[in-house]
């Protein structure tokens, strides 16, 4: 097993651009940007440890879907 100094994490809040609410009243994030997304970050051997779907607000009268990254690499 190995301890956390051996490691480095970050967190990534991933969501799509502010755009796509004010037009359409809601934006869900795009399957193939966040897969994009997900494979450029393990082309520098990041992982995904645990994510988490989360509804944002803006300017009080739109929402767009985002999700919390959590990811880890070895140093």
């Amino acid at each position: 097993m190995q301890s956390t100094s051996e490691v480095e994490y970050k967190a990534i809040i991933y969501q799509e651009s502010m755009l796509g609410s004010l037009l359409l009243g809601g934006a869900k994030v795009d399957p193939i940007k966040f897969s994009n997304f997900l494979n450029e970050n393990a082309k520098n051997n990041w992982r995904v440890v645990t994510m988490e779907k989360d509804i944002r607000r803006m300017l009080l009268l739109f929402k767009r879907e985002a999700y919390v990254v959590l990811m880890v690499r070895d140093k």
